[in-house]
């Protein structure tokens, strides 16, 4: 029984397809079949439900047993490989991260943290719903989670608050909107909406509040991109519902305004959520140790109020030789660069 033999058969089961499999490992497909084959031989019982072609035709009920025991063996090997390589001052590994969609400008942020002691660490980061981070936590496909804290329906989890998202609302700069500095979600009801696909979360959330105050908006664009929702407010003239931290990171863009949400205000608590139990892997404990050092610091509420919007007249077509802002464990975060 060899540890290849467990990644063959966790890539069938993640591609769906031994040929794609095949190719994910790097070997033949004669060479993963017989090292599966070779698998089930040893442990006695058939793994996959046969079919014609190389297409994956499902588990056994033993088969799906050895496949949970496949991931804690992998994901222990690679949590013993980058313990030592933390050891040794040279980890390089991956941190797997989830996170929801409306949460990405955030991120550099918070993988910042991680980035400054191991420059090394490559991440992936994988914009998903609650179920699939759900599933990612207890594989081991993911090392670390960032969702809502109260509609988080991940198990049994160790989670940590980072920061608390507030909703406003993004409307072209125009006279109609002058001298306003906040609406009401009845008035945002009537207003042209662009917004997210009802079947994500951030969506299910707003719908609710609409349906608190009496009102059901019929948006005029629908969209699973958050970015997408603000372009269609700077150059189709419609209104859209975002995070307030999105006027932050990245930035208003031109020839739009940010206003407030009353009646109610709402928000949501946003958490880091990691595996529970023996198995932490080195590069999630290091971005949970260095989260809990930035909330001693002042939390990531801090770093937001910190990060300035651009203006206009600063934007550039070349990348900038620095970045805004950076962040330094054990020191309050201080901007390098201030945005006129």
């Amino acid at each position: 029984m060899f540890l290849r033999q467990f990644k063959y058969l966790l890539a069938v089961v993640d591609e769906e397809h031994f040929g794609r499999a095949a190719d994910r490992c790097n070997v033949t497909q004669p060479s993963l079949s017989v090292g599966i084959k070779q698998l089930e031989l040893e442990i006695g019982v058939p793994i996959f439900l046969r079919g014609r072609g190389q297409r994956f035709h499902g588990l056994t009920p033993e088969g799906e047993r050895v496949v949970k025991w496949a991931r804690n063996v992998v994901g222990h090997c690679e949590a013993m490989r980058d313990e030592i390589a933390e050891m040794r001052g040279n980890l390089s590994g991956r941190l797997r991260m989830g996170a929801m969609p409306s949460m990405s400008p955030v991120l550099p942020v918070l993988l910042q943290l991680v980035r400054k002691q191991h420059p090394n660490v490559v991440m992936d980061v994988r914009f998903l719903g609650n179920d699939a981070m759900k599933a990612g936590l207890n594989n081991f496909s993911l090392d670390a989670a960032l969702t809502y804290l109260d509609v988080a329906d991940l198990g049994r989890r160790n989670s940590l608050k980072i920061y608390t998202e507030k909703l406003c609302i993004l409307v072209p700069d125009t006279e109609e909107f002058h001298d306003r500095t906040s609406v009401t979600w009845r008035e945002v009801a009537d207003l042209p909406l662009a917004m997210l696909r009802p079947a994500l979360h951030e969506r299910r959330f707003v719908d609710t509040i609409f349906e608190q105050v009496g009102r059901q908006p019929i948006p005029r664009v629908e969209s699973e991109s958050i970015l997408h929702l603000m372009f269609q407010v700077q150059f189709g003239g419609l209104c859209t519902i975002i995070p307030e931290h999105f006027t932050r990171m990245p930035g208003l863009h031109r020839g739009t305004k940010a206003l407030q949400i009353l009646d109610p205000i709402v928000s949501q608590d946003v958490g880091l959520f990691w595996a529970e139990g023996e198995l932490m892997t080195p590069i999630a404990n290091i971005l949970v140790t260095a989260v809990k050092d930035l909330n001693r610091r002042g939390g990531f509420d801090l770093i937001l109020n910190e990060v300035r919007p651009e203006s206009p007249r600063s934007w550039q077509t070349t990348a900038p030789s620095e970045p805004p802002f950076s962040i330094e464990l054990g020191r309050s975060p201080k901007p390098n660069r201030v945005i006129a």
